[in-house]
């Protein structure tokens, strides 16, 4: 049986989180950017068609020209794709939340740089007359005589190493500042690829339609990132001028940072959300880390509650107050806009409960709406739990805790206590009305993956299953 569980009354008039919920996302709005995905592509291949892509085919080395052709300018098309993908543009960014937006971006990264590949082979293979002993000095030939060619292949050159480290292989290698860094060469591959689509693209210019679609993609890409990763996070700081206000332990080996500013108001930031924070005490603020808020925005102050897993983690706790701290977002889709039922289930992990008691404490709701389940493998260090007790008791939720070790036999969100039971069986016993709830999950990724798993085979749909991953 869980350690404690019980339903207080709510305190009226607590002011906890904000006094308005953040605007509800739409769900169709995934599908509209997968289908604005889509539709440019289908517009790419419709241009390659009308400029020749068939009827100008005579032969086996113009139809690898032909070939090759397309493939580059599906490739390049994709590419612009990753940069809009990149740019956190609020409408991309809520419709998808972090976890499918990385896997979105992943699928669509490996599609381009795959394509890109093709396209290079192709046109070898087409400007050498498909002839075997021709495709090294074709090779030559096209990389010193060609327009732009030497920053066609300098930028190949970066998205292949972007696509080499994002291997889940390669990956579990770097650390996460380095791989972060790397990753941003794909901005600059994608921009090195412009003079060579300009100067010897014959498609990117064949039509004042496809001239007018080209420029347009490339200037939305363009003003995307300097809007949205540039101007808005300079606005914000210099708006706000954030500094740590206190640094204190909260369990474990967690530490709580408090970070305070000016018209803290008006950042639309909502329980459950992260930001991605640097602070600037030192070598190192340049990297930008995500981490959630562990307490409501209030209007005066931003919480963060951080366990030290690494370097970037474990320098918090001896920050000095005052420190200047510098944001991006907030981003997230682990708030209340995404909820669709009056009853709220939250399962949280460890330090996985900071974001979740920042958004108990901003949900809209009456006594007993919702419960918070919190897996913790011991008591004693559990983080933030006299804070989510406090929380669970001023909002009238019914707060369960379940400590122990994981069971040895097999994956589960449980203890090894509750063993006896299956996932699902132990879910429905906590919460017999769970198919009814909105179910909100953070933790570790492979404990995430069977809280998920749980929520389903109990019957709560899938887009009604929330969860954010941090894991790169």
């Amino acid at each position: 049986m869980p350690r404690h569980t019980g339903t207080a009354a709510a305190r009226p008039g607590l002011p906890l989180g904000p006094a308005l919920p953040p605007p509800a996302v739409p769900h169709w709005w995934a599908a509209a950017a997968g289908a604005l995905t889509w539709a440019s592509l289908l517009v790419v291949a419709g241009l390659w068609l009308t400029n020749g892509g068939v009827t100008d085919v005579t032969g086996i080395a113009d139809a690898w020209t032909s070939l090759g052709r397309l493939t580059g300018l599906l490739a390049a098309d994709l590419l612009l794709i990753q940069v809009l993908l990149m740019a956190r543009i609020p409408f991309v960014e809520k419709a998808f939340g972090q976890d499918q937006l990385a896997a979105v971006h992943r699928t669509v990264g490996f599609g381009s740089v795959a394509l890109l590949l093709a396209h290079v082979l192709m046109i070898i293979v087409g400007y050498s007359g498909a002839t075997l002993g021709a495709l090294w000095p074709t090779t030559t030939q096209m990389v010193l005589t060609m327009p732009a060619m030497i920053l066609a292949l300098v930028g190949t050159v970066f998205l292949l190493l972007v696509v080499v480290t994002s291997i889940r292989a390669a990956r579990a290698k770097l650390r996460y500042e380095s791989w972060h860094l790397m990753h941003l060469y794909a901005y600059l591959g994608c921009f090195l690829a412009l003079p060579h689509q300009l100067w010897t693209g014959k498609d990117f210019l064949s039509s004042p339609l496809a001239t007018a679609y080209w420029w347009t993609l490339w200037g939305a890409a363009v003003a995307a990132v300097l809007t949205y990763r540039v101007g808005l996070p300079l606005l914000r700081n210099r708006r706000h001028r954030l500094v740590v206000a206190d640094v204190a332990p909260a369990g474990g080996n967690v530490t709580t940072v408090t970070i305070t500013g000016r018209d803290l108001h008006r950042l639309p930031a909502a329980g459950g959300q992260f930001f991605q924070w640097r602070f600037l005490d030192g070598p190192g603020w340049t990297r930008a880390h995500p981490y959630s808020v562990s307490a409501a925005p209030d209007g005066h102050r931003l919480q963060i509650s951080v366990a030290a897993v690494g370097d970037g983690t474990r320098r918090l706790a001896t920050m000095r107050p005052g420190t200047p701290v510098l944001i991006e977002g907030p981003y997230g889709r682990l708030h209340e806009g995404v909820r669709t039922r009056q009853r709220v289930l939250l399962l949280a992990a460890g330090i996985g409960v900071a974001p979740l008691k920042a958004l108990l404490e901003s949900l809209h709701a009456g006594p007993g709406d919702v419960t918070l389940i919190y897996r913790v493998s011991d008591v004693d260090s559990a983080p933030l739990l006299a804070e989510v007790e406090a929380s669970a008791a001023a909002r009238g939720a019914r707060l369960v805790l379940l400590d122990g070790h994981r069971p040895t036999d097999r994956p589960s969100w449980l203890p090894a206590t509750w063993a006896h039971l299956s996932d699902a069986a132990a879910l429905r016993h906590l919460v017999p009305d769970v198919a009814d709830h909105d179910v909100f999950v953070c933790g570790g990724a492979a404990w995430m993956a069977t809280a998920e798993a749980a929520s389903l085979a109990c019957g709560v749909p899938a887009e009604r299953v929330h969860a954010e991953r941090f894991s790169y």
